[in-house]
């Protein structure tokens, strides 16, 4: 929200509500002044040419300070608000489910069109806008950050979509490599499809240079070993026909060389994360957490970033996080639901750091393993547990102090929390 602003006050700050529809090529918006009186509609390229023509009518009907135009718009971020942000505007960002109920207060026909839209968002921010939370952009180093953490994921989800058709490639023609190694998201693994690439290939090797290969790649555990050495003398007796092991070898010789190019990419965006990390001023803050460890904590910080006005308090970064229950009430009748609504690279993030903790602090796993003893499934447990270490991390944030394990028992003896009782 933006406090205790009335309809009133909030109106006398801007001369220009704008709706912003956004597209790829070219983008829609309207324009209304404080009053609702539509001043004017237009339709621009994203273009640099067009851009300019867009500052200079914002320029013509509100005068040179742009801070006086406030612009709803359909997304958070992207480079057409980044583009509204650097020209010093407002922006009120909408959510696409309160997007379509706009849409359908103005048009109940459902008749649609792009400049609809822009007109319908323009109004809804002059209405209600004083209740709509405006963006407020972090610092160049927290926006990098995040960007790189999430291009990190989503290359993370490329390299996990690449293992399972390597696994599907090799289920075709040499279950053997799938019953000797139990993860196949190492480049040892990778390295064991390029060394013998057919069960044909790895008998032919004979004993000397399976061992020679494990040991180099460290994959000669003690557990498994003997085992590993077993499945490799008889691969040939369980395996797909030549033609098809001809076929999917060079498949899967393919996969492999995809997944080692991509992994290089990954230690360099890890390189590169670690450093912003490593410079941010809140890098104690986040890094003190246990578990969090130098993947998560850099993610955290990055999605919660660096303005404390940001969350109020501790349940609106657990909503955001989406970490807190959705309450649908209606008369006597009450229902709780998942919270589908939120930031979802902070809510992973939030998983991760949940059960990583439980390895390191006592009362994280005591209070997941009460919560699976109530009957929980494993997600619910570690979302009961993200929504309690949110509250702690949003103390630590605003104060800008670390994580103490010593002082958070204390003051769980001292309120008399049944997590850690005194001895």
């Amino acid at each position: 929200m933006n406090g205790n602003l009335d309809p009133a006050a909030f109106l006398e700050q801007f001369k220009l509500f704008v709706g912003f529809d956004w597209a790829n090529d070219e983008h829609d918006l309207a324009v209304l002044d404080p009053s609702g009186k539509f001043i004017v509609d237009l339709t621009f390229q994203d273009t640099a040419e067009g851009w300019a023509v867009l500052r200079s009518k914002f320029v013509e009907l509100a005068g040179p300070d742009l801070s006086k135009v406030a612009v709803a718009v359909e997304t958070c971020n992207g480079p057409a608000v980044e583009r509204l942000l650097a020209m010093r505007c407002r922006i009120y960002p909408l959510n696409p489910k309160a997007a379509k109920r706009y849409r359908e207060r103005k048009v109940v026909s459902g008749a649609k069109s792009d400049r609809m839209d822009a007109w319908s968002f323009a109004d809804a921010l002059r209405t209600d806008g004083h209740g709509w939370k405006e963006l407020i952009p972090d610092d160049p180093l927290t926006q990098e950050l995040r960007i790189l953490c999430r291009d990190e994921v989503c290359l993370i989800g490329q390299r996990t979509a690449l293992v399972l058709q390597l696994t599907a490639a090799l289920r075709e023609y040499y279950p053997a490599a799938l019953e000797a190694f139990e993860t196949w998201t190492c480049p040892g693994t990778w390295a064991f499809v390029q060394k013998f690439p057919t069960p044909k290939a790895l008998v032919a090797a004979g004993k000397r240079r399976w061992e020679k290969f494990l040991h180099t790649n460290r994959l000669c555990h003690k557990q498994t070993y003997q085992y590993g050495l077993d499945v490799f003398a008889k691969a040939d007796q369980f395996a797909g026909p030549e033609p098809v092991a001809n076929a999917k070898s060079r498949l899967a010789l393919t996969l492999v060389a995809q997944l080692s190019v991509l992994e290089k990419q990954l230690q360099q965006y890890r390189k590169a994360i670690e450093d912003l990390f490593g410079r941010h001023p809140d890098r104690d803050i986040f890094g003190s957490l246990p578990g969090a460890g130098n993947k998560t904590a850099p993610r955290l910080l990055s999605e919660i970033g660096s303005i404390r006005r940001r969350f109020k308090d501790a349940q609106a970064l657990q909503s955001y996080a989406g970490t807190a229950p959705v309450t649908m009430q209606s008369g006597k009748s009450r229902h709780v639901r998942f919270r589908r609504a939120c930031n979802k690279y902070l809510r992973s993030a939030v998983n991760f750091l949940a059960d990583n903790s439980r390895g390191q602090c006592a009362w994280a796993q005591a209070y997941y393993q009460h919560k699976m003893e109530q009957g929980m499934t494993r997600s619910c447990a570690l979302r009961n547990l993200g929504q309690r270490w949110l509250k702690i991390l949003w103390k630590m944030w605003q104060t800008n102090t670390s994580y103490n394990e010593a002082l958070h028992a204390q003051n769980q003896v001292k309120h008399g929390s049944w997590i850690i009782q005194p001895g």
